[in-house]
């Protein structure tokens, strides 16, 4: 596998956000830090708590970090340490500080001349210490990474929260329920009630109500009203708005009741503590299941970093010794014995072996290993042992990449999810309107004690509304199903790509390098009459020395297994899509294709039918040309792929159209379309003319392009969904939305099924969660009750809302079982 760089030319900077609590405050995050001057797009994801950016030069993190602050929510600062060689005096110190400090994501950097460590602040997340480590050898100054903790911090985070909501559940459970149990138990079994009533007379047994609930409200439950009752006066209410609201209401009441019960008419004084810490309780339940299903939504980059090495045995000052992978240099000689798992990517220097690299490519098969190969960090040694020179540390490996480009689709937002925005933006106004307005209607027009049955089912209505289900119901799928990707070997550049896929009619393919090798093989060299067979040969391979091109390099290779001896050529020209040309011996020497010799004016009549027939053995003929007489016919055949007619037989059954575009002549490409059961063909087709033919074929429908080559670029970015396969060059991938990482055709297959799949379930989630706030909002205002007497109270309108985030979390997780079509290449559980 060649060396790949995944990493988007822009990357978006990924901060983790505490204090998000429903699908309302993306909206208030994103808007605050789209405000910041340098911030050019930012998206928030409820899923993850992540605030994903877009910045330019003029980008201040701080003033990031005080605008979410100020909106009523928080971005985490962290200090990690950094070791630095090479510094010798103050003015070194100066220069460093200033290099980490232009790095985006920084907040501020101290550096110590004697320790020679760094301590930086940044906004916690991966503002990148890669980054800052590039910066500061582009300063002249060596970066020895201490902590290693980057990866982690987030995790930490989130552990931190899990932690505390389970401490907050435990202690909220233990004081409710003795407290539901009395008054409920009292209503529900009368002798429970006298027995109390002869222990303890009524207004203490409130009274003790009053503190259990005031506890459980202000300890346990004192988040919901630190965080909604700022928003509230901000006029940007969200879910812990409708909480506090909610509950405080009952409490008040309950209090007015226990305290200045004279304010109320006999009829009406009813105390309502037991729901207000119901409430509390079982919507902190709700948040620690929901805590512990989001954590399980990201399980996919979590084992992506778990194949990360701990250590490596380095060869310094000669001697072997074991360091932590955080402090492997570049150029460091690493020794891997068998079963070892390799630590970062290189070239081997010395022996050889198999790699299993599975984890990467999704192939089963151990590849081989010998000088000269790239290995990859995180794979798997088999049997033999060697040595290799470290070529890419830290977040600039293979793995490191993938793992930010799987957290950079996973933080991204849909173009579907732009309606629901539109709703949650307006969604909690709307539910405290309804509750107000339910108030009314009850107080006015309900039976007595009419003030009460207003209070209860406005509370209800507060507590029923559910953003959170909407808020997750996008990201939360995003997140497992690009995650579950990854684990195929398919990876999204771009998070719309999930989406656009799924409506993809049909499928272009390049057929060089994507649905063949990518290595032609010389297979026939047919001279003409009076033309040496080994001397034309070894004309004609030595004009083809200096070319790129698969076909020249097919025979230079055939000369050179026939022993000839090829003479350097002088004046060499690549015509693009044609041909080249070049001075050999005194002799002009030109190869291309029959169109190309045609061009040059020379008759290439006597060659059809020997062109014709090898066309139709799906071989790609070419014409060499010497000193203006042709003098032979060339046949190159590049063997096609084992996967690619699966591959094909698959996006059939999936309903989409197959079309092939290739520079191939057309009776080649002909031959190889039958071959494959291609349905259409675009043959003859220049480089520059590949974006034409993609235009062309958008008007059948959205069109997904599967090329490689760095000729493809351009025809990538054209196609509604640009895919790469793995093996092809850094241009190719940098225009894709989608790289399959392993080069496997079957990844096209595996990519649109993952997109089927997500989409599938997005829609089932968002008719769940909009689907239950329609029905159960006015179930809770009280339209049951004129008809058949039936209210919805408080406190299972409090577990009613906690369990709907739950379904929606649960449903997306199925996604991580999700098999699709030719999954024995990888996705190993």
């Amino acid at each position: 596998m060649s060396e790949l760089d995944l990493e988007p030319k822009r990357t978006p900077l990924i901060f983790p956000v505490r204090g998000m609590s429903c699908a309302s405050c993306v909206k208030r995050v994103e808007g605050a830090a789209a405000k910041v001057p340098g911030v050019l797009h930012a998206t928030a994801n409820y899923a993850s708590d992540t605030l994903s950016v877009e910045t330019d030069g003029e980008f201040d993190p701080t003033a990031l970090e005080q605008a979410v602050r100020e909106a009523g929510y928080d971005l985490s600062v962290s200090h990690v340490e950094i070791g630095i060689e090479g510094m010798s005096c103050a003015s070194c110190v100066k220069r460093v500080e200033n290099a980490i400090s232009a790095v985006p994501g920084v907040v501020s950097a101290s550096v110590n001349l004697v320790s020679e460590r760094a301590t930086i602040a940044l906004v916690q997340g991966d503002a990148g210490l890669a980054d800052v480590e590039a910066a500061i050898t582009r300063a002249g100054y060596t970066p020895r990474r201490l902590s290693g903790r980057t990866g982690a911090l987030r995790q930490d985070a989130k552990e931190k929260e899990s932690d505390e909501l389970k401490r907050d559940v435990l202690i909220a459970g233990l004081l409710t329920i003795p407290l539901f149990v009395l008054e409920m138990g009292g209503h529900l079994y009368p002798p429970l009630h006298h027995w109390l009533m002869g222990i303890v007379s009524m207004q203490w047994l409130y009274v003790g109500y009053f503190v259990l609930a005031s506890i459980v409200m202000f300890g346990p439950g004192r988040r919901f009203y630190v965080k909604g009752f700022p928003a509230l006066i901000r006029g940007a209410p969200d879910m812990n708005s409708l909480v506090a609201i909610g509950t405080s209401a009952a409490w008040l009441y309950s209090s007015v009741v226990t305290f200045a019960p004279h304010l109320l008419p006999a009829s009406a004084r009813n105390i309502y503590f037991e729901a207000a810490a119901v409430i509390v309780a079982l919507i902190l339940v709700g948040r620690l299941l929901e805590a512990r299903a989001k954590g399980r939504t990201n399980e996919a980059v979590r084992r992506l970093i778990g194949l990360q090495a701990k250590t490596a045995r380095v060869e310094r000052g000669g001697e072997t010794v074991d360091v932590p992978i955080d402090q492997v240099r570049l150029d460091d000689i690493i020794i891997i014995r068998p079963g070892e798992k390799i630590a970062v990517d290189g070239k081997v220097t010395e022996g050889a072996s198999y790699v299993d690299e599975s984890m990467i490519s999704g192939e089963p098969v151990p590849v081989a290993k010998a000088a000269g190969d790239s290995v990859i960090g995180g794979t798997i040694n088999k049997t033999g042992s060697f040595r290799f020179r470290a070529t890419r540390i830290g977040g600039d490996t293979m793995l490191a990449q993938i793992i930010r480009l799987v957290e950079a689709a996973q933080g991204s937002k849909l173009p579907i999810q732009a309606l629901v925005d539109q709703v949650t933006a307006w969604f909690v106004p709307v539910v405290i309107a309804i509750s107000v307005l339910t108030f009314g209607v009850w107080a006015i027009f309900g039976p007595e004690p009419a003030h009460t049955f207003g209070l209860i089912n406005a509370v209800a209505v507060l507590i029923i509304a559910c953003p959170c289900a909407m808020g997750l119901a996008t990201p939360t799928s995003i997140m497992v199903g690009t995650g579950r990707a990854a684990e195929f070997g398919v990876l999204f550049r771009k998070g719309e790509a999930l989406q656009r896929l799924r409506d993809v009619g049909v499928v272009a393919l390049d057929k060089t390098g994507t649905l063949t090798k990518g290595a032609p093989e010389m297979t026939d060299f047919i001279v003409a009459d009076g033309w040496d067979e080994a001397e034309t040969l070894a004309l004609v391979a030595a004009a083809e020395v200096g070319s790129e091109h698969p076909i020249g390099e097919s025979i230079v290779a055939a000369a050179k297994a026939r022993g000839l001896a090829l003479e350097s050529a002088q004046q060499f020209d690549t015509v693009a899509g044609s041909g080249v040309v070049a001075t050999v011996a005194g002799k002009k020497i030109e190869i291309g294709t029959d169109r190309f010799m045609t061009g040059l004016g020379y008759d290439t009549s006597g060659f059809v039918p020997t062109v014709a027939a090898l066309g139709e053995e799906g071989k790609t003929p070419v014409l060499a040309a010497i000193d203006g007489r042709i003098a032979a016919v060339i046949a190159v055949s590049d063997p096609i792929k084992p996967t690619s007619r699966e591959a094909i037989d698959h996006f059939h059954a999936m309903g989409l159209k197959v079309t092939m575009i290739t520079g191939d002549n057309r009776r080649t490409a002909d031959a190889i379309a039958r071959r494959l059961g291609i349905d259409t063909v675009v043959a003859e087709v220049l480089p520059a003319g590949k974006v034409d033919a993609i235009k062309s074929l958008k008007s059948e429908g959205m069109l997904a392009f599967v090329g490689d080559g760095i000729n493809d670029a351009p025809a990538l970015a054209e196609a509604d969904v640009g895919i790469a396969v793995g093996t092809g060059t850094d241009v190719a991938i940098e225009s894709a939305d989608v790289v399959l990482v392993g080069g496997d055709m079957r990844g096209t297959v595996q990519a649109i099924a993952i997109s089927r799949a997500t989409l599938r379930n997005i829609r089932q989630n968002l008719v769940w969660a909009f689907g239950y706030n329609m029905l159960l909002i006015p179930v809770a205002a009280g339209v049951l009750y004129p008809p058949f007497g039936i209210l919805l109270s408080p406190a299972l309108a409090a577990g009613a809302m906690a369990l709907s985030s739950v379904c929606v979390l649960a449903n997306a997780l199925r996604l991580k079982g999700y098999v699709p079509p030719l999954a024995e290449r990888g996705g190993q559980e």
